[in-house]
């Protein structure tokens, strides 16, 4: 799959490509073996996957977001999951943006939606 936000502005090229090696998870965050495994294929993470299936079906109420970038990707798919109706928690300190300004603006958007929205690794261990 082809993710087109940016370019069809042609400010960006191609990317987001299923099959491409940069588009694979981070080592530290690779799925452990028997996780469930959606595959993205837009900015949000609900946009056109089973994300909500598997969701409703685990009644999962929380999501935990980590990854990048802030303004874009976990941006987008924290204003889906508010408006499907969960608890959003990005793990601000396993998130970046493209920029220190961008990432401060999508963290600050989020914590709009949900006031508890945003967590440190340290708030989930303890």
């Amino acid at each position: 799959m082809v993710d087109f936000g940016r370019e069809l502005d042609g400010s960006e090229g191609v990317h987001c490509i299923e099959t491409s090696p940069y588009s694979d998870y981070a080592k530290l965050t690779y799925p452990i073996k028997g996780q469930y495994l959606i595959g993205k294929r837009r900015y949000s993470a609900f946009f056109a996957t089973d994300l909500e299936i598997l969701l409703k079906g685990l009644k999962v109420d929380t999501l935990y977001m980590i990854g990048g970038l802030t303004e874009v990707c976990i941006h987008y798919t924290a204003v889906d999951a508010h408006q499907h109706d969960y608890r959003i928690r990005v793990v601000t300190d396993a998130v970046a943006g493209s920029s220190v300004e961008a990432h401060r603006y999508a963290l600050k958007a989020i914590h709009y939606l949900q006031r508890d929205a945003l967590v440190t690794t340290a708030d989930i261990e303890s």
